[in-house]
């Protein structure tokens, strides 16, 4: 499965966000956007301030949401495609499609510091949807479906420290976590006013219908 491995922390000075996409680390002081909060590279002062032309607003705001879920072009495009095939808003389509993810709901119930890490537990079969085994980290849940740990996983005491230091973050309320019994509950397709108010969807349609 093809994936992004360069350096996290360049991406966020990049997006001019923090995107949380190195875990732990992310949420002190050592996070480099904190102590940076430049575009990477010799001339990003210079290029912070220059004037952004409409195409460029349109795609910093699909790479930003492209870098936060972790896809590639190529899947990030599919996404698109389906979220203006479903009826109603095509950009809340999109988000909710992402958030429908098993990584990503993984990730939102606290079992990873990171969606690049929930991604790995779930690539290496750590996880079950309604009693089954599921290794496909774009497997897309429906409300009501159930995400437990597997009882043969070699990791539950780790994700069970991971829990603990996830506890404070703040919660989705289209999930529900039972901590003790170390599994989840999609509840429901989150509203838009649930999800980041920072995401800029329809600049995303924009760029894809231009």
């Amino acid at each position: 499965m093809a994936r992004y491995t360069g350096p996290s922390c360049r991406i966020c000075r990049k997006e001019g966000d923090a995107l949380f996409l190195k875990g732990a680390r992310c949420y002190t002081d050592k996070c480099a956007f904190k102590k940076r909060p430049r575009i990477p590279g010799q001339h990003g002062p210079t290029k912070m301030n220059k004037k952004h032309t409409g195409y460029e607003v349109q795609l910093r705001a699909k790479q930003k949401v492209r870098k936060i879920y972790g896809l590639l072009e190529a899947a990030f495009r599919l996404y698109y495609d389906r979220a203006v095939s479903q009826s109603g808003n095509s950009g809340h389509n999109l988000l909710t499609l992402l958030e429908k993810r098993l990584d990503n709901v993984v990730y939102r119930l606290g079992f990873g510091m990171s969606r690049s890490q929930a991604r790995m537990w779930v690539t290496h079969g750590h996880f079950m949807v309604n009693g089954k085994p599921v290794d496909i980290p774009s497997y897309s849940l429906r409300p009501g479906d159930t995400v437990t740990v597997r009882e043969s996983s070699s990791l539950k005491q780790t994700l069970k420290d991971i829990l603990d230091k996830t506890s404070s973050r703040d919660k989705s309320s289209w999930l529900e976590i039972d901590r003790e019994a170390m599994k989840g509950r999609f509840l429901n397709v989150p509203q838009r006013e649930e999800l980041d108010p920072k995401l800029q969807e329809s600049l995303i349609i924009e760029y894809y219908s231009r």
